[in-house]
């Protein structure tokens, strides 16, 4: 699987670029569509810096004046009486002797029973116990309110705890409800409450009913929506902040959100062709600028990756301010996002696309976070450049903390300018800033120290502090190579320091020729002795075998290499190299003495059996690794090493290669070759330079 996705990150096939294209324009779409609203922080009982004005028609609920509306329907409710219960009881008590002593009651209602005319006095017990008495006003709410009437009656008692007697009304209303039942005839029920009806009663005001009205009342008044139109000063400059500032605040962003209308057909394909127009830009400039780049479909993918990436941090940071308390979001007042992106880019790419990444970050996150857009601008872009300008020297992981830190102490003047810029000296935003600023360039260290490694991998890019890495003598494979086969390793130490020097001189990229060329030659592990380099004086073992099979030994550390560097998991750039190395040619040493052996019939010998099996050199750097190999190895064949005899050999060795089609395809260029060579020559000169002879100490 791994092996499918790297290939397909090397097709660079046009269609599979566009696919990635659009989906870079699709995700920026999303981005820019979904924008949040920026509205000026303002905190409870603080005091306004500037003065607010209404940027849309809106409405929001003023609760102050709900509240009022409230307070007056609730004193629509007066004062409601009931019966003191205990006066209902005892004239129960006394009803119910005169129905056992008083006969009468068999006159007045000849058709009801004893039982009937107790029933009848249980239902006006319980009708008097739920009877109310209040005003007009209070009955009317209670109508409005749809509640249950049945059980008031108008009626405003001069004072309480004095006896009085009820209306006459009331009785009589009392008598036709308990009729209504039908369980009843009507002179019993006459009977039962003239008996009631002929006593004094207390009213008592009931103010847990009272209380509880009142409630009901207040539930059902409908908040009060006050309309503010577009361009109303809604705070005055040193105003003190209230609730209802805030509400309005908070009702007016939720207007301007809606006003957006997101999900309208128009405002979709808006942004879309925004997206589109930012990348159409952008893909034009590499196309201008870096034409390698636009072509690499490993490193379109990349780079948009990292700006996915960074559009995703953005929003999270945003969402975090927004839906945080008005302390967070005054004390990040200007987040420092584009850096996250911009050292990404610069270990991973180039430090010319860190930049345009870093400039068109800085704009469009200015423009479609919520934030103040010029001071967000000022401070991204500073921060981001000095990265990009620090992290050129990047060798070790532990450094990008180093960057971020020179990145943050830039934003301190920074910082400070805007400060000055308010009329102030220094100001306790100024400190919130600076501590905000370190915290979120602290995260951006440790999102990248933990994205590099997943990045690495998932895209096949070898950055510095990788290729430091396998550099390290303490790696495993490099403690054996060096171990069992000495003379190899020696060899290969010479010779990175060679195409690191000469690769720097080009403008290739010298310390992965350091690191590529220590692992060149792992190959030769598997037959150590059959290599000059490592047989220290001893019997030269092709003196057993025949040129064919010394031949076949020799080419075999190409194959036996590639299987090691697998087996080990060294990057595909490195195992390259090891194929690449020796591109295609010939092992003249032994096809020369094949050819003797056949007395010089070249017919009767198939070159093709003497050549490595290759590839030719596909980069610059293998290239450079192949004429420093060939050219390394020779000079230790040299009797007297001068400039003469180096620039000789280096244009021999060199030639022979050209005509052999070995650099057809690695895009090295005449000048560059021409650099290469007199670099070379020099480097070994100083290398094998002569020492003056000290002269042996004598005894005196």
């Amino acid at each position: 699987m791994d092996k499918n996705w790297q290939e397909w990150l090397t097709c660079n096939n046009r269609g599979w670029r566009l696919l990635v294209g659009f989906v870079c324009v699709f995700c920026l779409a999303l981005f820019l569509h979904f924008r949040e609203v920026r509205l000026e922080v303002l905190e409870l009982n603080g005091t306004a810096s500037t003065y607010v004005v209404a940027q849309v028609d809106f409405e929001f609920p003023d609760y102050e004046t709900t509240i009022v509306l409230k307070q007056q329907a609730t004193q629509d409710i007066g004062s409601i009486y009931q019966i003191d219960d205990k006066q209902i009881r005892d004239a129960r008590y006394l009803f119910e002797e005169d129905l056992l002593y008083n006969k009468e009651w068999r006159v007045a209602a000849p058709s009801s029973t004893f039982e009937e005319m107790y029933k009848a006095a249980d239902e006006l017990e319980t009708l008097l116990l739920e009877a109310r008495f209040t005003d007009p006003r209070t009955l009317q709410k209670i109508k409005e309110l749809r509640l249950s009437d049945a059980s008031y009656f108008e009626f405003f008692p001069e004072g309480t705890n004095v006896p009085l007697d009820l209306p006459a009304a009331f009785w009589s209303r009392t008598v036709q409800q308990i009729v209504e039942s039908g369980a009843f005839h009507r002179e019993a029920v006459q009977y039962v409450v003239d008996s009631f009806q002929k006593r004094t009663w207390i009213l008592s005001e009931d103010i847990a009913f009272q209380r509880s009205l009142r409630v009901q009342v207040s539930r059902v008044i409908p908040e009060k929506m006050t309309k503010v139109f577009a361009g109303t000063r809604m705070i005055d400059q040193g105003e003190q902040i209230t609730s209802r500032h805030l509400t309005m605040m908070q009702a007016m962003k939720q207007a301007i959100s809606e006003s957006h209308r997101i999900w309208e057909p128009l405002t979709i394909i808006a942004s879309l062709l925004l997206s589109l127009i930012f990348v159409t830009i952008s893909g034009l400039y590499f196309r201008i600028s870096k034409p390698t780049f636009i072509r690499s479909l490993r490193e379109i993918s990349l780079f948009v990756c990292i700006v996915l990436l960074t559009l995703l941090f953005a929003k999270l940071i945003e969402y975090i301010l927004l839906r945080g308390t008005s302390n967070v979001i005054e004390a990040v007042r200007y987040p420092i996002i584009a850096p996250f992106a911009t050292i990404l880019i610069c270990i991973l790419l180039s430090p010319r696309t860190a930049l345009f990444a870093a400039t068109f970050l800085s704009i469009l996150l200015s423009v479609s976070l919520a934030v103040d857009h010029t001071h967000f601008l000022i401070l991204n872009l500073v921060t981001s450049i000095v990265v990009i300008i620090a992290s050129r020297t990047l060798r070790k992981r532990k450094e990008v903390f180093t960057v971020c830190m020179k990145s943050w102490l830039s934003s301190i003047p920074v910082l400070y300018a805007f400060i000055l810029s308010e009329n102030h000296l220094a100001s306790y935003p100024f400190f919130t800033d600076i501590i905000a600023s370190f915290a979120l360039l602290l995260i951006t260290a440790i999102l990248v120290v933990g994205l590099l490694p997943a990045l690495e991998t998932i895209f096949g890019v070898l950055t510095d502090m990788t290729l430091m890495e396998f550099t390290d003598p303490g790696n495993e494979l490099l403690r054996r190579f060096a171990v069992e086969v000495p003379g190899t390793y020696q060899h290969s130490l010479v010779l990175g320091t060679l195409a690191e020097i000469c690769a720097q001189s080009i403008g290739a990229n010298g310390l992965f020729c350091r690191a590529a060329t220590l692992y060149h030659d792992i190959g030769k592990m598997n037959n150590p002795q059959f290599y000059t380099e490592n047989q220290q004086g001893a019997v030269n073992i092709h003196q057993l075998l025949t040129p064919f099979e010394s031949a076949h030994v020799i080419i075999s550390h190409v194959t036996d290499g590639e299987a090691i560097a697998r087996k080990a998991h060294l990057p595909e750039a490195f195992i390259d190299i090891i194929r690449e190395h020796h591109g295609t040619t010939l092992v003249y040493y032994f096809y020369r003495k094949q050819l003797e052996l056949e007395g010089g019939h070249v017919e009767e010998v198939d070159e093709r059996q003497f050549r490595y099996p290759g590839p030719k050199p596909r980069t610059k750097e293998s290239a450079i690794i192949m004429i420093c190999d060939s050219v390394e190895a020779a000079t230790r064949s040299l009797e007297e090493i001068t400039e003469q005899t180096l620039v000789e050999l280096v244009d021999r060795l060199v030639s022979e290669k050209a005509e052999d089609g070995q650099f057809d395809d690695c895009h090295l260029t005449f000048e560059e070759l021409t650099r290469v060579k007199k670099t070379l020559v020099k480097t070994l000169l100083v290398a094998h330079h002569v020492r003056v002879k000290y002269p042996k100490k004598e005894k005196l």
